[in-house]
């Protein structure tokens, strides 16, 4: 079943929950869907299911805990911890998830975890790995804090808005499709009329000409 319809088959306080539960889980290193979530639950809201505020709300508050805790792992696992992950699941910890992130961290700093909530990979390992790497806390909490509501509120704002105008280009287009098909239909039955008219009048009826090219003979009265 798809997320969008799976979400839109449980009560609103669920969907809620489901949001902020998955975006946690991700953000404290395991590997869930949870932008695909949060878009879903972001058009359900563009439906009126949901409220949209609740869905930034909540997807914000799963973000920065679950980064938060995710960074309390880190501190206490250190990078032994990676090593152990990568030998279990190394599709989404390998090495070379692990030092394409390190790279990130030693690069940009804070700035990596604030911008690692847009992008897939970093989500996962950004809260752990600041924890390892020992990033000071109150750094890691600014970042995180400002990177976990600009990424919930942006995602939920745009996806909202565009839906909205989905719909309502969708009702419009509904009633200009009707329309169109009529006019296309009586356009293409007059064309279809003009033309088997054109081609009566260049190609009379056989019968009709030799109806109208017969002469009546007299008849012989025999008298000579």
């Amino acid at each position: 079943m798809p997320v969008a319809e799976y979400l839109q088959a449980i009560p609103p306080a669920a969907v809620l929950a489901v949001v902020g539960l998955v975006i946690g889980l991700e953000s404290l290193g395991i590997p869930l869907p949870g932008e695909i979530i949060l878009v879903s639950a972001a058009l359900l809201s563009a439906q009126g299911v949901v409220s949209p505020v609740a869905v930034a709300v909540c997807a914000s508050v799963g973000a920065i805990v679950g980064d938060s805790i995710g960074y309390a792992i880190g501190r206490r696992g250190g990078r032994a911890l990676f090593v152990r992950m990568g030998t279990r699941y190394p599709k989404h910890f390998g090495p070379a998830h692990l030092a394409s992130a390190e790279q990130a961290f030693a690069r940009w700093g804070m700035w990596t975890v604030f911008f690692g909530r847009f992008i897939a990979l970093l989500r996962i390992f950004a809260g752990p790995l600041a924890g390892a790497l020992r990033m000071k806390y109150w750094q890691f909490l600014v970042a995180n804090a400002t990177g976990g509501v600009t990424w919930a509120c942006g995602t939920t704002a745009v996806i909202y808005y565009l839906g909205i105008l989905a719909e309502k280009w969708l009702h419009r287009f509904s009633w200009v499709g009707l329309v169109v098909a009529l006019l296309i239909g009586l356009a293409s039955t007059l064309l279809v009329r003009h033309r088997a008219a054109k081609n009566a009048a260049a190609h009379p009826d056989p019968a009709d000409a030799v109806g109208t090219s017969q002469v009546p003979v007299a008849a012989d009265d025999g008298d000579g």
